[in-house]
């Protein structure tokens, strides 16, 4: 079996340690050294917006300073990764503020894009567009909703509104094709989040529990050749061996072990497998920054995968 050998660990560390941001470097050290989750929601702090949600750049990808649901919902995903989404949290509460005010919201749930979007350096996934808007706005609405019902007060208007939405989304699982980028794995979350919150009563999972592990299977990339693009690779969706898609998934996921090992960067991390395509010729400063900053958000991720299968030396 392959490992990541303990000088190539000191070499991701030491590339970490000389390029990622402030927040990368807190989670890095949270993650592999210890660290404080307090010192990352220090560093997440400096993303957020007086209104209580998040935007100016956390998001690599779209240096919109306004606070926009997607990157809400990114620093929640943070705070449940250090350990802080917990009912009271104060980060939390404000998160809970800012989602409570409807703002980029319709009958659908909170919006992927916004429009002070097309103001900024982004990659063009990021201009507004009401009918990117119309696929991708389920997974960010379910992963919201999730969150506001494990962690929110049940006597508040914004409970109410997720319990709303969460109904239409378990309404259309059923019928629905396209779930877009982040939908299956949302949806995963939100179910386990109902359960967690004892809330199996009030919301009938047993169809969508039945329909993820093949949604989630049919949307794994299997074929390796392809993982040099932007692809949805098994860590996307089974995190360990005790994630709950792992079995019937192991080969491809040993593949992946593999694959991670054999491509990262002599003395350093991995590339990124996507650009901002014809505005990285606009905006080509801001690209190269935006690269440096997901190579090290990436190589993180990357690592815990291979922490958790085994796959480092001295781990």
């Amino acid at each position: 079996m392959k490992k990541l050998s303990e000088t190539a660990y000191s070499e991701v560390r030491t590339w970490i340690y000389r390029n990622a941001r402030p927040l990368e470097l807190a989670l890095w050290q949270f993650d592999f050294e210890n660290g404080s989750p307090e010192r990352v929601a220090d560093m997440l702090r400096f993303y957020q917006n007086e209104d209580g949600g998040f935007g100016n750049g956390v998001e690599p990808d779209s240096w919109n300073p306004e606070s926009s649901p997607y990157a809400t919902m990114i620093v929640a995903g943070m705070l449940r990764g250090i350990g802080l989404a917990k009912q009271g949290q104060p980060m939390l509460e404000d998160i809970f503020r800012f989602l409570e005010s409807g703002v980029h919201t319709s009958e659908r749930g909170w919006h992927f894009g916004i429009p002070s979007n097309d103001r900024y350096p982004r990659a063009p996934w990021w201009c507004y567009s009401e009918e990117l808007n119309a696929v991708q706005d389920m997974g960010i609405t379910a992963a919201l909703c999730a969150l506001i019902l494990r962690y929110g007060s049940g006597h508040t208007a914004l409970y109410e509104r997720a319990c709303g939405y969460v109904d239409r989304i378990l309404e259309q699982v059923a019928s629905r094709e396209n779930f877009g980028e982040m939908g299956a794995g949302a949806l995963g979350i939100l179910v386990q989040d109902i359960e967690a919150a004892g809330l199996t009563g009030r919301f009938e999972c047993g169809r969508v529990k039945e329909l993820l592990p093949g949604l989630i299977n049919r949307t794994i990339e299997r074929n390796v050749e392809k993982w040099a693009e932007y692809t949805p690779r098994p860590s996307e969706f089974i995190e360990s061996p005790e994630s709950g898609y792992y079995p019937g998934n192991e080969e491809v996921v040993e593949a992946e072990l593999d694959y991670l090992i054999d491509t990262r960067n002599p003395g350093g991390v991995w590339n990124i497998t996507w650009t901002w395509f014809d505005l990285s010729e606009v905006y080509p400063k801001e690209f190269a920054v935006s690269e440096n900053w997901w190579m090290a958000s990436k190589a993180i991720e990357k690592m815990r995968f291979l922490r958790a299968f085994g796959r480092i030396e001295g781990i």
